[in-house]
């Protein structure tokens, strides 16, 4: 299957790509760094260095690649997690997933697998589901205003057939983080177990929201479980964790 994998030599994308390879898709992989080309051709991927800002360039990778499956794993946070780099990635969330969605509707792709957090539900009862709802922006929030308008585009824009995959914090190789205990408040997923949802994503599972977290005890996980067959392996704390409430309860 054709798979084209936006933000391909990113922390996830990096773990992302050889799987997709290995299980024997055709992969290609944008980025916006020319030296990191090399890198996706040397894992057997197709690179294709864009600017994910130009709808033009987008409707062209598009029409190169003729994906059947979009991975959109972009995100702007290689500076760190200072306001401004929030605000950066904030849009890219806005303006690069508008620019993927109206390439797909230009073309023939039509499954959208992206990248989201779990981390924004607004308050209740725990662990939370995919059907409770986020929290509302307050005026000074960088970031829930860029997940919910990506949000929004995946998963109600006609004609796509949208899967959110909502991860709880990165930690592993190239994030921020080495370890759970490097988190301090919230869900949390080794960024291994974040591609691998991903990669499961291209075939698997219905159109909505999916939380990808290790833990269950505050986010569930039932659903990527049950419909991806998604089962986190690096799980540093689930033996403590309590049993998931069903929906509803």
């Amino acid at each position: 299957m054709r798979v084209l994998v936006a933000g391909a030599a990113g922390a996830i994308g990096r773990q992302l790509v050889p799987m997709l390879v290995r299980g024997g898709h055709e992969v290609y992989g944008t980025t916006r760094a020319p030296e990191r080309a090399e890198w996706l051709r040397a894992r057997g991927a197709k690179p294709i260095v864009l600017d994910v800002y130009d709808a033009a360039a987008v409707r062209e990778a598009m029409d190169v690649s003729r994906p059947a499956v979009v991975i959109h794993q972009l995100t702007d946070l290689a500076a760190g997690f200072r306001p401004e780099q929030l605000r950066a990635n904030a849009r890219l969330r806005r303006v690069g997933t508008r620019h993927l969605v109206d390439a797909m509707l230009a073309t023939s792709g039509r499954r959208l697998v992206a990248q989201s957090a779990a981390w924004l539900y607004a308050p209740g009862p725990t662990p939370r589901t995919e059907d409770d709802p986020l929290r509302e922006a307050s005026p000074d929030d960088e970031v829930t205003p860029g997940i919910l308008e990506l949000e929004r585009l995946v998963l109600r824009t006609a004609g796509i057939d949208g899967l959110v995959l909502r991860y709880g914090f990165l930690y592993g190789p190239g994030t921020a983080n080495r370890t759970p205990r490097d988190i301090s408040e919230g869900p949390y997923v080794h960024v291994t177990d974040a591609a691998r949802a991903a990669a499961l994503a291209v075939e698997r599972g219905t159109a909505g929201p999916y939380n990808i977290v290790e833990r269950a005890d505050t986010v569930s996980n039932m659903r990527a479980r049950k419909e991806l067959g998604w089962e986190p392996m690096n799980r540093a704390a689930s033996a403590t964790s309590r049993p998931e409430r069903t929906h509803g309860s």
